[in-house]
């Protein structure tokens, strides 16, 4: 149970981040904004981006955006800058070393690429949670730290106010003030106001070629990370003010992004919102306002209109800007004194206000520990008695009860995963088996006595534990990985959350419920004869005679397939009814014979069975 803990605790540390803008809805707030800009400023761009590509002319595209770009990309435009940063990379210089120098990334533009695609084309919400899950395990693969990078803050969040009367002017300093939880406005200005003394520069005289280059390309780098956070603020689940437990954070970022929120700029505009996954042409033309407005800055900038900026000599003018908003929660210390950046933030929603009076209705995910208790209903299949020569094959079935106890894990990616965690202890009662001791013996009245399995009663105990290549290796790896490489045993319970490294064990929606394959994540375990005396007790026939057996057992049960026809989830219960197709062993042992008394005992064998068990699951989230 330690084990289980470490593995909890790693799990739900990355929760707390939730990208905003899926890749594709990144990509497409930026290339709105550019495509909107004036015949003169976009030529100013244009001109900007070529001299950024000098010498990276086969990394980067030719024209600063390519509306066309597809599937498998061998170059990148200005637009998936925008995408990258952030939630591909930790910073800046990051950022730019990854699109100038990795290959993965290429394949990341690519499955955003196919994802775009999967979403115009899903008809049904089954089909976009499928989308967004295959996405999701592609990504996980091409960028390892995908899932756990920028785990520890709310980076992508905009603080929620403090008070109903809080004016534009005093949320950017509550936002920009150093110690200040990192959030989406102060890092946008942080980048912004960085690209800005680079592009001031940019525009000076005296500059080689070479210097001109380096310099704007650091310039369009540190500006494409702040244009992530900026889009950010503008995805519902991110404007509705983030505070309180994991749980609560993101259930509410899910809930809003996907059913929407009606929000308010600083400055008077209105709109529906919506968010990752769900953006609308509205909230594109929404968000791209502000972005355009901050590129017309940065255009001004480097066209020679703002040379007050080279009076800070705070900034390295000719590398991307190293913040790492992965590793730093706080805002760091700087002068934000620059007038362009009160237009723009005034263009950013009016969040949600803090926990008390006139808080924004919150949400919870299946995030935490939990109590819980379930009911199941078993039919079962069984190969035969337990006596060597009871071939015959029958029926069983039983009711159990129990407690459980656990972690939920639901979702940490997306509404496709399952990284639930518990262990549950009951009782279970079973009907006697169908078939009988003897078969084709009409001297034999048949009925609950002679039957090959009578009634019984066991004591019930079930786990269950996502893996991430085979059964039980989370629990194996969690006490060293949690000392030697603490990221790695995170990624690995994400990557068995998700489906595991063969990712057949993922969620699969449809319009009836969702489907999954269980086998390995859970085994029940059902003990027969533990009481004292024991009673449990069988006839079997020998070759001499018929005996009367008293015996113990234990059963294994292992689910294969499971199939969730409804769920229904409160701000902390769930319930759920679910059915499992299951196989098994049951396996007998510390037989004594009771009657006649000195008859040797006979040999029992194992019984197999495959069945299918309903059960009913409550619990209550703590």
């Amino acid at each position: 149970m330690v084990r289980l803990i470490l593995i909890s605790i790693f799990v739900l540390g990355i929760t707390q981040q939730a990208h905003a803008w899926i890749y594709p809805e990144h990509r497409y707030i930026a290339l709105y904004a550019i495509q909107k800009l004036n015949g003169e400023n976009r030529a100013i761009l244009d001109r900007m981006w070529a001299d950024a590509r000098r010498g990276h002319e086969g990394r980067l595209t030719d024209a600063v955006i390519d509306a066309a770009q597809g599937t498998k990309p061998k170059s990148l435009d200005y637009a998936s800058w925008a995408a990258i940063a952030g939630d591909h990379s930790c910073s800046p210089q990051q950022m730019m070393d990854n699109v100038l120098n990795s290959d993965w990334i290429l394949k990341v533009a690519d499955i955003a690429a196919r994802l775009d695609q999967d979403i115009k084309k899903a008809n049904s919400k089954s089909k976009h949670i499928n989308a967004i899950r295959d996405s999701d395990i592609r990504l996980q693969r091409a960028d390892a730290e995908y899932a756990t990078r920028a785990g520890s803050n709310n980076v992508h969040f905009l603080l929620a106010r403090p008070h109903v009367d809080t004016d534009a002017p005093a949320y950017k300093m509550a936002c920009l003030l150093a110690g200040a939880e990192l959030n989406a406005v102060g890092a946008y200005s942080w980048f912004h106001l960085s690209a800005m003394k680079k592009a001031t520069r940019y525009a000076q005289e005296g500059l080689t070629a070479e210097q001109k280059s380096a310099i704007i390309l650091a310039a369009l780098a540190d500006e494409a990370f702040a244009l992530h956070f900026l889009e950010d603020a503008f995805a519902a689940g991110h404007t509705a003010g983030t505070w309180g437990v994991a749980s609560v954070r993101k259930g509410t970022h899910d809930y809003y992004n996907e059913r929407g929120l009606e929000v308010v700029t600083w400055d008077g505009r209105r709109t529906i919102a919506k968010g990752d996954a769900f953006i609308t042409p509205q909230d594109a033309e929404f968000a791209a306002a502000a972005v355009q407005l901050s590129l017309e800055q940065l255009i001004y900038a480097a066209n020679g209109a703002s040379s007050d900026l080279l009076n800070d000599n705070s900034t390295i003018l000719n590398q991307p800007d190293t913040l790492d908003v992965c590793k730093n929660n706080f805002m760091p210390n700087r002068s934000f004194e620059h007038e362009g950046l009160e237009p723009i933030l005034k263009k950013t929603p009016v969040p949600g206000l803090a926990t008390g009076n006139g808080e924004l209705p919150r949400f919870r995910s299946e995030l935490g520990m939990f109590v819980g208790i379930s009911t199941g209903l078993n039919l079962s299949g069984i190969s035969g008695g337990f006596g060597k020569d009871q071939n015959g094959t029958g029926a069983i079935g039983g009711l159990d009860a129990n407690v459980r106890v656990g972690l939920g894990l639901d979702g940490v990616i997306n509404q496709a995963g399952d990284g639930l965690v518990f262990f549950q202890f009951g009782i279970r009662q079973d009907a006697s088996s169908s078939n009988q001791f003897v078969a084709n013996d009409a001297s034999i009245p048949a009925g609950a006595v002679t039957a090959a399995i009578p009634a019984r009663t066991a004591y019930n105990f079930r786990l269950r534990l996502p893996f991430w290549l085979i059964p039980g290796d989370l629990i194996l790896a969690a006490p060293i990985l949690a000392i030697v490489s603490p990221k790695s045993i995170a990624k690995m319970a994400v990557t068995a959350g998700n489906g595991g490294v063969i990712p057949w064990q993922s969620g699969i929606a449809t319009p009836i419920g969702r489907f999954q394959f269980v086998l390995g994540r859970e085994v029940g375990i059902s003990i027969y004869g533990s009481a004292t005396p024991r009673e449990d007790a069988l006839v079997m026939a020998t070759p001499t005679t018929k005996v009367l057996v008293q015996y113990s057992s234990t059963k294994f049960d292992f689910p294969i397939l499971e199939y969730r026809p409804f769920r229904t989830f409160s701000l902390n219960q769930s319930s759920m009814v679910l059915i499992q197709l299951t196989a098994g062993v049951d396996i007998p042992f510390s037989p004594l014979v009771l009657a006649p008394i000195g008859e040797p005992v006979p040999e029992l064998k194992s019984v197999y069975h495959i069945g299918l068990r309903i059960l009913f699951d409550w619990r209550q989230y703590l």
